[in-house]
Order: structure tokens, then sequence, then C-alpha cells
């Protein structure tokens, strides 16, 4: 096989640690994938950019929030739009608390914006959809992760 040749991506999964509430945001009905649909905040990878640095820098883009990562919640494999070599994405999700005022956010590409509990997600998202997923299995993570493995991983950080 080729070497391969695709996009980097990022999601930050927010958490107000005040409310434990997440950040959902409505896409723009004008984007070019996904327009109208609810998720996290989310981004490419630049050239020579890192997964973390693309999180920071796309969170303080779109939101003007400052966010701590907490850990790795899951991968992604997809294509934006038809299965061609230059729609192929490979994301990573991250955990992340806010560092920021909730209510100070400045949202630039987003059309809406909520805080919400896991619950009422669940009530206003379809059952399908992939943030449902993500948010569950980081509210496992949270729940198990020993509180030194969790010093660890912001002393440390991700990256290695």
């Amino acid at each position: 096989m080729p070497v391969g040749h695709f996009l980097g991506g990022v999601a930050a999964l927010i958490q107000d640690p005040n409310t434990q509430k997440y950040l959902l945001l409505r896409r723009l009905d004008s984007r070019d994938f996904g327009a109208g649909n609810w998720e996290c905040i989310t981004g490419r990878v630049d050239q020579g950019e890192s997964y973390e640095d693309a999180l920071h820098r796309e969170v303080h883009e779109e939101s003007g929030a400052r966010v701590q990562i907490d850990f790795i919640v899951s991968t992604t494999h997809f294509h934006r739009g038809a299965p061609l070599p230059e729609n192929e994405l490979l994301g990573v999700i991250f955990a992340c608390t806010l560092l920021s005022d909730p209510h100070q956010l400045t949202i630039t590409e987003h059309s809406a914006h909520h805080w919400m509990t896991r619950e009422e997600i669940a009530a206003f998202l379809p059952e399908t959809h992939w943030l449902r997923s993500v948010i569950a299995r980081a509210e496992m993570i949270r729940a198990h992760i020993p509180p030194e493995l969790a010093a660890f991983w912001h002393e440390m950080g991700t990256r290695v």
C-alpha cells in the first residue's frame, strides 16, 4: 500500500467543571460538510502542528475559550464527503475542562450553542449521533480514572 495522505482532525469535548455541562454547537448552514449539525468544537490540524496545538488553536478560534486537555476519548476515521483520499480524515477526540468563563464565549463559526448535561444531550440528539457515544466514553473514563493518573496526565500532557 502507498503511504497515506489524509487530513488530521481534532475534536474538543469541553466540560464546564462548575456545572458538569458540555458545550454543543450547531454548524453553520453554509459549511461544506455537516452543515446544520450539532457537534463539539472540531477542526483540522495544520501542517507542522501537533494535535494538541491544533486543539488549543481551534478552541480559541471558534470560542475564545481556554481549555485543559484531560485525556483522549477516542479516535475517528471518516471521509468528509465522497470516499476520496483528499476527503479522508483521521482524528483525535479529546476530553477537556473549560478554564474560561462559560458566559464569555465568542462563538464565531457556529450558528448556536448550548451548555447541556449528558441527560439533556440524550434527549436533544438522535440516538445514533456520534457525540452521544463520545460523551458516554468520556463520562466512564472520568468516573473511573484514579486522581493520581488524572494529575499525571495534566502535568505530562498527552504528547510523547
